[in-house]
């Protein structure tokens, strides 16, 4: 598990995915979350969170999905990618992220971390329980446990 950060005013949960038992290069990680404050919408009164997918496929590319919690309920999606030039990528570097304005918010192996964050949401921010405040802090310490994302149904 990767422990959450602050950018740019919001609390980033992060998620890896990647088939390589080494993990996700330093690299590409650090190239990843330089580009995110471009990523992350402005401040609308809802706790401000976050939480980002950083996957390395198999090939050249690397991909950097940010949902953010907006309007107390909804999920706001932007994204960047590097080393995939069928996503407009100038070059085949794996740490040279680039906007996309595809509509597309992840594929079969980015998706599994949203239905958790959507419960986790649900559980601890907009449940109404006393005291009737959200608990950010619950919500980014409740996270998908370690592994694959591949074989979770």
């Amino acid at each position: 598990m990767h422990p959450p950060i602050e950018v740019a005013g919001r609390w980033i949960k992060r998620y890896h995915v990647t088939s390589d038992p080494a993990g996700i290069a330093p690299e590409v990680q650090s190239a990843a979350y330089a580009i995110l404050p471009e990523l992350l919408p402005e401040p609308d009164g809802t706790p401000p969170a976050t939480f980002v997918v950083l996957h390395r496929g198999g090939d050249d590319g690397a991909y950097l999905n940010a949902y953010s919690w907006v309007w107390d309920n909804v999920l706001h999606f932007r994204g960047a990618a590097a080393g995939q030039p069928v996503l407009d990528c100038p070059d085949d570097d794996p740490s040279h992220f680039v906007t996309t304005d595809r509509p597309w918010i992840g594929c079969v192996w980015e998706l599994p971390p949203i239905l958790h964050e959507r419960d986790a949401w649900v559980r601890h921010v907009l449940a109404r329980r006393a005291p009737e405040v959200p608990d950010l802090d619950a919500y980014l310490t409740d996270s998908v446990a370690e592994g694959t994302t591949g074989d979770r149904s």
